[in-house]
This record gives structure tokens, C-alpha cells and sequence, in this order.
């Protein structure tokens, strides 16, 4: 069964060492009030205790801007902090499963690396992937080099669910993940990292309108 729609095209993961000054809090703050509203808490280090510590505050600060919340992976802690979801590795339990446990209105969403990766995830019942990295970035150097914009459009043609691009992603290719047909972008150090997580997020978000609307209107002008 379907979970809940998927409304948003910028997607916040979460990396408390990028923060500036340590405070992760602060700075997912100053991302909503810049217009984030899905934010993912992956701090896959923090034991449980700690997690769910931080998870509680972060929903607390989500709901507020009236923004959504996924845990990573731990569908125990979206479940007792309240999330709107998960966020399932290619390691984690099943989408189907997390489904069970957290009920027909999650969202639930899922890592994917190739086709096949994408396209169990679609069958598992997720509500959206994101698949990556596109391009070269630190934090995904352990899947091996980025796949690039032609593996990010092969991947989107067929696609039964909306597709985020993900891995160093930053303004200046914004329109190259959407001209690929990727419903949005996920990002961590192009806002966390940024000396105005704030403006960081706003001038995403602008250039996403921009290059959807350069998109559609492509569409709409092909005979």
C-alpha cells in the first residue's frame, strides 16, 4: 500500500559533523527557515539512546516548519520520536517490512545504487529512492566512482517512483540531476557546510523552480 505523497523536491540529510560549530540543531533551523521541509536524521554512528535523544528534538524542531522527518534505517526510533518515516539503506529491513511496522501513512524511502536496486525498491512498496551518487563526494566514496548524469537518466526513464539524485550535488548542477527526469535533489554538505544554511537552502530550492520549469517547458514545446 502506498504511504503518503511525496511533496517535497529538497531533501536534508543530516551529517552533525558538517555543521558548523557542532550544532546540527542550529543548523537544520536555519535550513527550514530557508524552505527544507524533508529532512532525514542519519547520524548511523549515535547508539540507540543518543538517536532517539536527537530524534525527539528534531521532530520537535521539524514540526514546527511543518516539515518532515525520516530516521535512517531505524524504524524503532521513527516509530517512539513520532516520524513521518524511514529511510532504508540497501542493508536495512525491507520497505514492505518497515511498512508493517510503521503503517499505511509512512513515507518510506530507500538508497539505490543501480536499475535493480530502483527497481526493488519500487516493488517493495517505498515511496521514493534516491540513487547516487551522481557525482563525486566524500561521503559515498565506499560505492566505488559516481555514476554520472547517464546512469541518473537510465535510471529515472522507467521509474515507478519519484527519483531523488544524491551525492555532490550543489547549485551549479541542479538543472543537470532534474534535466535527467530526478523529482529532486538530496544534499548534505550544500547546506550543512554552508556559511548561511539559510540562503544555502533558498538558492537550492530557486534553482530547482528554475530548472523544473525549464523541464516542463521542453515538454511542452516537443512535437
Amino acid at each position: 500500500m502506498a504511504g503518503k505523497t511525496v511533496d517535497f523536491g529538497l531533501y536534508l540529510i543530516t551529517d552533525r559533523r558538517q555543521a558548523r560549530g557542532g550544532d546540527l540543531l542550529a543548523a537544520v533551523e536555519r535550513a527550514l527557515a530557508g524552505g527544507v521541509r524533508a529532512v532525514q536524521l542519519r547520524e548511523k554512528d549515535l547508539p540507540g539512546k543518543a538517536l532517539h535523544a536527537l530524534a525527539v528534538e528534531m521532530r520537535r524542531l521539524t514540526s514546527r516548519y511543518g516539515a518532515k522527518l525520516l530516521v535512517n534505517d531505524r524504524a524503532d526510533v521513527a516509530l517512539a520520536c513520532r516520524a513521518d518515516g524511514v529511510h532504508l539503506g540497501v542493508a536495512a529491513i525491507p520497505p514492505a517490512a518497515a511498512r508493517r511496522l510503521l503503517g499505511p501513512n509512512a513515507l518510506i524511502g530507500c538508497s539505490t545504487h543501480d536499475g535493480a536496486e530502483l527497481a526493488a525498491a519500487a516493488d517493495g512498496g517505498a515511496d521514493f529512492a534516491t540513487f547516487g551518487p551522481v557525482f563525486s563526494t566524500p561521503s559515498k566514496s565506499a560505492f566505488g566512482p559516481p555514476a554520472g548524469i547517464p546512469a541518473l537518466r537510465r535510471a529515472c526513464l522507467p521509474a515507478r517512483i519519484p527519483v531523488f539524485g544524491l551525492g555532490g550535488i550543489g547549485p551549479g548542477n541542479v538543472a543537470d540531476i532534474v534535466s535527467a527526469g530526478a523529482a529532486g535533489i538530496g544534499v548534505i554538505t550544500a547546506i550543512l557546510g554552508a556559511e548561511d544554511p539559510c540562503h544555502a537552502a533558498a538558492n537550492l530550492l530557486a534553482r530547482l523552480e528554475a530548472a523544473r520549469g525549464t523541464r516542463q517547458g521542453g515538454k511542452e514545446g516537443t512535437p
